[in-house]
């Protein structure tokens, strides 16, 4: 099936190019590329890149995810279910960074070790599949922040062509309301690792102890921007701050620190400040990630 349908947007952006026009460009550059991989992790990115190179290309477009225990398991559920409806060809490839030692002892460069896996792992898939090109959803707003993972991308000659267009995060999301992408506002996230702090060497254990908790914020008590900071014994919660008064709520505190007992941790802590986007990077100097949204 083709993506869920179009509308007329009108929205412009700089230059006076308007949203309908980047994703004629878009779809273009897809035709020259014939065949691509899309590295898909369900997002709102790489689902908009993943939509509209399966709307140009069909079956010579291919999502691939890769599955860890850094990958949350809503997130893997999410994935799939998304590319299901726009009727795109899905494969889950397993992913082995958690035997990277360089990636295990989680120092500022973990993504680049991350990426490295992936891109390593989807050039193997696109060889074996057949497939021109590797693209990823990687948009202008990305490059400005300390993303080590963009290097990975470089080394591996992936192609980002929502940067190559200028699309930012904005277009992405007007771009994906257009096509009837569901997922058009769906909040960022990114991989469990990044709730453990630099220096804390990222286990199995500690990845599921992380993934477990946010199951449960997310799926059971219903928050939809939520982080779960690992800092040993204490489980620290950031919580967008209009879902934070209910976080405090008798009942729901109840069970979200049963909920924090349950996944291992001692102390379940809410962090009055609420969801930082970023705040992973906060301790490197000049690092720190811009909120974009």
């Amino acid at each position: 099936m083709a993506v869920l349908g179009h509308r007329d947007a009108r929205s412009c952006y700089a230059g006076g190019v308007t949203i309908s026009e980047k994703l004629d460009r878009l779809r273009a550059m897809l035709r020259e590329l014939e065949s691509v991989l899309v590295c898909y992790s369900g997002g709102v990115d790489s689902a908009f890149m993943l939509a509209v190179a399966h709307e140009v290309l069909g079956p010579k477009a291919i999502g691939m995810t890769a599955v860890s225990p850094s990958l949350p398991e809503l997130e893997r559920e999410e994935a799939v279910a998304v590319a299901r409806a726009i009727g795109a060809e899905h494969r889950l490839v397993d992913s082995s960074e958690i035997e990277d030692p360089a990636y295990v002892a989680n120092n500022p460069d973990r993504c680049f070790h991350c990426k490295s896996e992936l891109y390593r792992l989807a050039a193997v898939k696109q060889r074996e599949w057949q497939l021109s090109h590797l693209v990823n959803g990687t948009n202008v707003d990305d490059l400005g922040d300390y993303r080590p993972g963009l290097e990975a991308a470089k080394q591996a000659g992936v192609v980002s062509p929502l940067v190559e267009l200028g699309f930012t995060k904005a277009d992405v999301r007007e771009g994906s309301l257009a096509i009837g992408l569901g997922v058009w506002d769906k909040p960022a996230s990114a991989c469990l690792s990044s709730r453990i702090p630099y220096g804390t060497s990222v286990t199995r254990e500690r990845l599921s102890q992380v993934g477990g908790l946010e199951r449960v914020l997310r799926a059971e008590l219903g928050f939809r921007q939520v982080r779960v900071r690992y800092h040993d014994a204490i489980a620290r919660i950031e919580i967008a701050l209009d879902e934070l008064p209910r976080a405090l709520d008798a009942e729901v505190r109840g069970r979200l620190v049963a909920a924090g007992r349950e996944h291992g941790f001692r102390f379940v802590t809410v962090d009055l400040a609420g969801y930082q986007m970023g705040s992973h990077n906060a301790v490197l100097v000049g690092k720190s990630l811009r909120v974009v949204s």
